[in-house]
């Protein structure tokens, strides 16, 4: 088609030459002549155009290839469910018509076999999408939870059903509750009944009866039984709040009194003609937090007895309980400052209460630490060991993160870890060792290790040298296998189940091949680490991703992504994933750097340097190693400087445009904390004290007291929906520029939460909207 219309346009420029030697110019001829010149050249931009993008296509990413193609989704590895004490599992698959069904697989050998096929979970012809499942103690049923719902952040309410194997059986629980209400539903340990959370009280049934019996009443909202206010789920990670004893006789549980806490009001003005308040109680730093108690209700008489935890209930934290036998509860207690913990045991017989163990610290105490390899959030019990006479802590007193086994009578400690290195988490045992992570080396890396449980032994590396970056693992309860979850800056997760200790792979379960196969299509950048010394003299760890063509004697904008808080770290050698090599593409040197008080394995004084400081500590040590780097390395140029983050990276980002303009031109703030003091109290009280002991260090810390000072570029995004950082962060921050009459953008995402994920296309939204601000500030579009 092509060649024609260069023949017809040549043609006619004869005519039209020919009709201009007699000066005459058809208006039919001359719009001809147009209209071919428009579509030749529509049509040679159009072919130019999709050579580019086939190029563009083949080697670069774009936004749309992210967030909405599809084309480079990565699989991953669904719920598994270790049975037979480890020799066995349990996992969620889909069969040849796309319908979830349950599958087991023998661990050493992942021998394949039915376990419960999609075809036994239907209800009127429609078959049960499987979200979660569980078993009972004694596995002849299958509890299958469905239809979810979100509370918070997790979808913890939906409908549960159970499936017999003797009868071949299929059941719903709470049938006549409304649908998705029904919350942590579990079988007892004898398999005659279930228990679960609605409307905030606990409820037994009987399975073969299918009678319902409320075990607890005075849940209202205000009165919580069985499950946890925003805070405590949000800084503790609990959600479920009961559990049955060994011999079902009992159910322990907490019960929160939040009648006190102040309502914080989003606003919905979307979905209606008038807007909508949602109400939601949240602590502020300074603010009470809901009273706290754990008592026992018989689930026989519903007779509840509390447990006579010392000191005033409003002014602690219970942030665990578990049992270790029939007659034995092990409790876990933390003083309103988080620098105190208590654990009790608590014998029901006798109602005796005996603490066997105290720890303190001058800044904060932990419970579980926060590290990527820790895959037990949620879970702040302690691992029982030799026999349910001792249990294990990890603790930080002598100035590195050890593990003492504790002994449940004397209170006798046992350090299993000696050395000067961090533990980074711990899994399980298998009777004689213990698995845990460590890096003594390289605080970006994660490798399994095991230690004698009789403190008399050397720490053993596991991890095969070939899996040089990030590890993680669900250990089988036996200590023979695990779940292995391998990545590096180059590689995203493989997930493959390994026997121990040998570490022999017994078969990879997720390969991402395809992912890995199509990341070879693209001109990818080069990742590398290094160590940067600020003039103060601290060295903190770095990692730099190049853009791809890379050459030294060029000037390139630099973005540093920021987070520098004590719940994340950055320059971690694990997949780096699409945006940062989207970004690396585009022109940039994108840098990760952890400042001190990152959850980085440098010690105690590393990460508790932060106590008090939060916001002025941990940003000036990201502002004076970022210009060693740029001092360092000449292909950064120092005109501009770039940086982003989110939620303790958007404040971050926030105090380094603020506070540190000389050397940021540029900063892109999503969901940040702008005053501190509008922060939940367990968070911010944990790493600021209590705020009518110094009010000033909450100011002192919050980017709002530095407003005045912006000079760069700064973009402002946060979701109104935000019921973790509230929306009121960024008004209160807005009010702060434009007092000081700085000009700034901003963008606010409607009833979007903390992730700011909600809704058709808001990913792909944002990060235009991010990249965009970056490509127009640094001449990159």
């Amino acid at each position: 088609m092509m060649k024609k219309i260069i023949m017809s346009i040549f043609f006619t420029s004869v005519q039209l030459t020919l009709y201009a030697q007699r000066g005459e110019y058809p208006h039919s001829v001359m719009n001809h002549f147009r209209s071919l010149r428009y579509l030749y050249f529509g049509l040679l931009f159009t072919a130019l155009s999709l050579s580019g993008k086939a190029q563009e296509n083949d080697s670069l990413l774009t936004l749309d290839r992210i967030y909405s193609s599809g084309e480079f989704s990565s699989d991953y590895q669904r719920p598994i469910f270790w049975i037979e004490d480890g020799n066995a599992f349990v996992s969620i698959e889909r069969n040849k018509n796309g319908h979830d069904e349950l599958v087991r697989y023998e661990s050493k050998n992942y021998k394949r076999s039915s376990y419960l096929p999609a075809e036994n979970l239907t209800v009127d012809g429609k078959y049960l999408n499987i979200e979660d499942f569980s078993l009972s103690p004694d596995e002849s049923k299958v509890m299958i939870f469905t239809n979810s719902g979100r509370v918070w952040r997790s979808n913890t309410k939906g409908d549960f059903w159970v499936y017999d194997f003797d009868t071949g059986s299929l059941m719903q629980l709470g049938k006549d509750f409304p649908a998705s209400s029904l919350m942590f539903s579990k079988f007892s340990k004898d398999n005659q009944f279930v228990a679960y959370v609605q409307g905030f009280n606990i409820y037994k049934e009987n399975f073969k009866t299918g009678e319902i019996i409320q075990l607890t009443r005075e849940g209202n909202g205000d009165i919580i039984n069985g499950t946890f206010d925003w805070v405590y789920e949000e800084e503790f990670g609990m959600r479920d709040g009961f559990m049955w004893s060994p011999d079902a006789s009992k159910i322990a549980f907490w019960q929160l009194d939040a009648s006190e806490i102040g309502t914080f009001y989003m606003i919905n003005n979307t979905d209606s003609v008038y807007s909508e308040p949602i109400a939601l109680q949240y602590p502020k730093a300074g603010f009470d937090p809901s009273s706290a108690k754990i008592g026992l209700v018989d689930t026989k008489t519903s007779e509840v007895n509390w447990i006579p935890v010392p000191g005033d209930p409003v002014q602690h934290y219970i942030p665990a309980m578990q049992w270790i036998n029939e007659d034995l509860l092990l409790i876990q207690q933390m003083n309103r400052k988080q620098n105190k913990l208590n654990i009790y045991t608590y014998k029901p017989s006798t109602s005796g209460l005996n603490k066997i163990y105290t720890e303190t610290e001058e800044t904060w105490v932990d419970l579980r630490y926060p590290d990527i390899s820790s895959n037990q959030w949620g879970n702040n019990d302690q691992l029982i060991v030799d026999n349910g006479r001792a249990f294990l802590r990890m603790t930080e007193n002598d100035g590195w993160r050890h593990i003492y086994k504790i002994d449940l009578i004397t209170g006798k400690k046992t350090l299993l870890t000696p050395g000067n290195y961090d533990v980074a988490a711990y899994y399980e045992t298998d009777g004689k060792n213990l698995y845990l992570i460590a890096s003594p080396d390289n605080a970006t890396q994660r490798y399994l290790y095991s230690v004698p449980l009789n403190g008399k032994g050397k720490l053993t590396k596991i991890t095969p040298r070939q899996f040089e970056g990030v590890n993680i693992y669900d250990v089988s309860p036996n200590g023979k296998y695990a779940i292995h979850k391998y990545s590096n800056v180059s590689i995203p997760n493989t997930v493959s189940l390994v026997s121990l200790p040998n570490h022999k792979t017994i078969k990879t379960l997720v390969g991402n091949q395809e992912l890995k196969d199509k990341l070879q299509t693209l001109a990818l950048p080069e990742t590398s680490f290094f160590k940067v010394t600020t003039e103060e003299g601290i060295q903190m760890d770095g990692r730099m991703t190049k853009p791809a063509n890379f050459e030294d004697s060029e000037k390139y904008p630099v973005l540093f992504h920021v987070y520098g808080e004590p719940w994340g770290a950055v320059a971690i050698d694990q997949w780096i994933g699409l945006y940062e090599i989207f970004m690396a593409q585009k022109g940039f040197v994108v840098i990760n750097i952890d400042n001190r008080g990152t959850p980085s394995l440098k010690g105690s004084d590393w990460r508790k340097s932060i106590y008090r400081k939060v916001g002025v500590l941990n940003t000036r040590d990201q502002a004076l190693a970022a210009q060693q780097v740029l001092n360092k390395y000449g292909f950064l140029d120092e005109k501009r400087v770039n940086v982003w983050g989110w939620s303790g990276g958007g404040s971050m980002t926030q105090n380094l445009l603020f506070r540190y303009p000389e050397i940021y031109q540029t900063g892109v703030a999503v969901a940040g904390v702008a005053n501190q003091l509008f922060y939940d109290n367990i968070y911010q009280e944990r790493y600021m004290g209590l705020p009518g002991m110094d009010k000033e260090k909450f100011i002192e810390g919050s980017p709002a007291t530095y407003a005045k000072n912006l000079e760069g570029n700064l973009l402002l995004i946060h979701g109104t929906g935000d019921d973790n950082v509230h929306y009121q962060n960024m008004e209160y921050l807005v009010n702060e520029l434009i007092r000081n009459n700085k000009q700034f953008d901003m963008m606010a995402y409607p009833n979007r939460s903390h992730g700011i994920s909600e809704g058709t296309n808001t990913s792909i939204h944002l990060y235009t909207l991010i990249t965009n601000y970056f490509l127009e500030h640094n001449s990159l579009q």
